[in-house]
């Protein structure tokens, strides 16, 4: 049962944090449009697409920046009980620090669950929409820049095929210089060409144009050969040329089924993509680690008030931001372990954490 002094705190705790979201993302929002204002109005964006953009904006810009916001909020609060000495009072009716710390590790809880399934269902599609739209209307050549460099694709895309491709068009859903090789028993049955290879949406098949297909026998190939050739494979859209962020935009359970068949594929992207699956995991667990540090560091009355609290609460929680990017990205762009990459601030800063409970408590 939560005492009295529990439920305040905890409603201290989620309001606090509520409010900081809803100052901040406005903020960022007119900062966002005062810097795109002019490519809005120069692509003539309609305003319905730019509303959806925004919606989006709103639910990444909160998921990447929550470790800040929930840091900062109990810092914030924490530090103005300290300085009306309501903790102190707290302390000396004889309920432990540990006892103390039970309402803010409960709001932690609350605030983990929420973002886990967030970061499971809600942030992927935020994620796509936010992306499409930034490559879409805001970026020069943002169509290719989506396809990062992948030209002259060359992957394996079931245990039997073999696919290449030049270029891709988004627009058009089209790709240049197909061809795709079909193998049994690592041997090379036949193969097909194409000068570029269409999807049909409506049919839900491929068109290819200057289709070739040579089948491999014993003593003579079998040659066909058509101008234009419907046909149906094996194979995704997806699969001639994903999106630099494709991982960012798949819910929990495809992205789990993407990362196991672009392995089986030898794809070298693999890092990029694990990064993305266990910080889904790892930023959950980050509110309870930070929510212990900033009790700790702002639980004691200090000289300055809440101002030293608060300079000190910035700099660990960009500290957290910075070693988070870090090694996120010298997972993806090297052999670093993905998975100790996104994981190592959590155990500097959880360490930190048990440092600074254990000095609070004396």
């Amino acid at each position: 049962m939560l005492s009295i002094i529990d439920k305040y705190i905890l409603r201290r705790y989620l309001v606090t944090f509520s409010v900081m979201i809803l100052l901040f993302i406005p903020i960022g929002i007119v900062i966002d449009v005062s810097e795109k204002v002019n490519k809005m109005l120069e692509n003539k964006i309609p305003f319905t697409q730019i509303a959806i953009y925004y919606y989006n904006f709103t639910v990444y810009f909160a998921n990447s920046l929550f470790p800040i916001f929930l840091f900062l909020s109990v810092i914030w609060f924490t530090s103005k009980l300290a300085n009306n000495t309501e903790i102190i009072a707290i302390l000396s009716s004889g309920i432990s620090f540990t006892r103390f710390l039970r309402p803010y590790i409960i709001g932690a809880s609350i605030v983990s669950v929420f973002v886990l399934l967030m970061g499971f269902f809600i942030v992927p599609a935020a994620s796509e929409g936010f992306n499409n739209f930034r490559y879409t209307y805001l970026k020069g050549n943002g169509k290719q820049l989506m396809r990062g460099e992948n030209t002259n694709v060359y992957r394996q895309v079931n245990d039997n095929d073999f696919i290449f491709v030049n270029s891709f068009n988004e627009e058009t859903k089209t790709a240049f210089n197909f061809s795709l090789e079909h193998f049994e028993k690592d041997k090379l049955t036949y193969k097909i060409t194409a000068s570029r290879i269409t999807w049909d949406p409506k049919k839900k098949k491929y068109i290819l144009y200057d289709f070739t297909k040579r089948t491999l026998g014993e003593l003579n190939d079998v040659i066909e050969k058509n101008p234009e050739k419907e046909m149906k494979f094996k194979f995704e859209l997806a699969d001639l040329t994903p999106v630099v962020y494709i991982a960012e935009t798949l819910s929990l359970g495809d992205l789990i089924d993407f990362i196991d068949k672009e392995r089986k594929r030898g794809s070298g992207n693999i890092n990029t993509y694990l990064v993305v699956l266990y910080k889904k995991y790892s930023v959950p667990v980050s509110a309870f680690i930070l929510t212990i540090i900033a009790v700790a560091v702002s639980s004691m009355k200090r000289r300055g008030g809440m101002g030293v609290n608060l300079a000190i609460g910035i700099a660990i929680a960009f500290s957290f931001v910075f070693f988070d990017k870090i090694f996120g990205t010298l997972a993806e762009k090297s052999t670093f372990s993905p998975f100790l990459a996104v994981w190592f601030p959590n155990i500097v800063f959880g360490a930190l954490a048990i440092y600074l409970l254990r000095n609070a408590k004396r």
